[in-house]
């Protein structure tokens, strides 16, 4: 009985420690979230979706300053079901390490059923991100990322074109790892405004294939002078084996704009797999 207790054991003392690490971190993302809450807000129009990052090089759509490994790629297939404007988001990613700290990656994101009648891609995402600080014992990994969008999609849907960049910084602590994006874009015209992004999240390790995921993400969109959406989002994401990962979450607005949540869903493989090598050791007999 002891025995099959042990998981489920386990389990709480990691979310006693998720608890734990989220009161000592608060006073690193208290005054990241007091910021976000209370910039100026405006109503919202369409949620252009840009540049993503492919699980697990991210939370959910904030980016880590991980990357896949010199000549690996990372593939992801996403699902988003938005409620209050009720449509559905599929999304196709991926992400190729150019180097061990740089990689190219591409979001291709596809609407169903907007305005219950409204089906189409919106524009194609493209981007670079190159960490150029390693992380030290007292500071931070830093990455720069630098994107554009090609005028691909349905009118509804596509700002024209855009391009941008933006700052990623992240920290790791014990179990938790921290990060932090400023992004920014400018749209393809002139009818639309700048886009400006501001994301805060964390992972932590509940277990050896498991972790929980938690993230605030604030968006001044391409029609509107104000900040328009901030979401909190959580979940977990689930390692089913070296080349597979599913990631769960749900995310509310904060600010009741549209849509007011949704729910996510991810699936991604990083290729190629490579085998572990296991060598074993014969003792003859004498």
């Amino acid at each position: 009985m002891r025995t099959a207790l042990n998981p489920v054991s386990r389990l709480i003392d990691s979310l006693r420690l998720f608890c734990y690490v989220l009161e000592m971190k608060k006073y690193f993302f208290l005054p990241v979230i007091l910021v976000i809450l209370f910039l100026p807000k405006s109503s919202s129009g369409f949620d252009v979706t840009g540049l993503q990052p492919v699980s697990p090089y991210g939370v959910f759509s904030t980016f880590s300053t991980e990357s896949p490994q010199k000549g690996k790629i990372a593939l992801s297939a996403d699902g988003e079901i938005l409620f209050d404007p009720d449509f559905y988001r599929f999304l196709f990613k991926s992400a190729y390490g150019i180097t061990d700290t740089i990689e190219l990656d591409v979001t291709i994101p596809y609407i169903y059923k907007w305005a219950d009648q409204v089906d189409g891609f919106e524009d194609i995402a493209v981007g670079f991100k190159h960490r150029f600080v390693g992380e030290k014992k007292y500071g931070p990994s830093i990455a720069y990322i630098l994107n554009a969008s090609i005028p691909s999609g349905r009118d509804e849907f596509s700002t024209e074109g855009s391009f941008g960049g933006g700052l990623i910084v992240s920290k790791r602590v014990g179990p938790v790892m921290g990060h932090f994006n400023v992004l920014y874009e400018k749209p393809g015209t002139g009818s639309l405004h700048d886009e400006l992004i501001l994301a805060a999240g964390i992972d932590f390790a509940a277990a050896h294939n498991m972790k929980l995921l938690a993230e605030i993400y604030s968006k001044k969109g391409f029609d509107s002078k104000k900040f328009d959406s901030t979401e909190l989002r959580v979940g977990y994401r689930i390692k089913a084996s070296d080349i597979l990962y599913t990631t769960v979450g749900a995310a509310f607005d904060i600010e009741t704009r549209d849509p007011q949540y949704r729910l996510l869903l991810s699936v991604s493989f990083l290729l190629p797999h490579e085998k572990k090598i296991i060598k074993k050791l014969y003792e003859e007999e004498e």
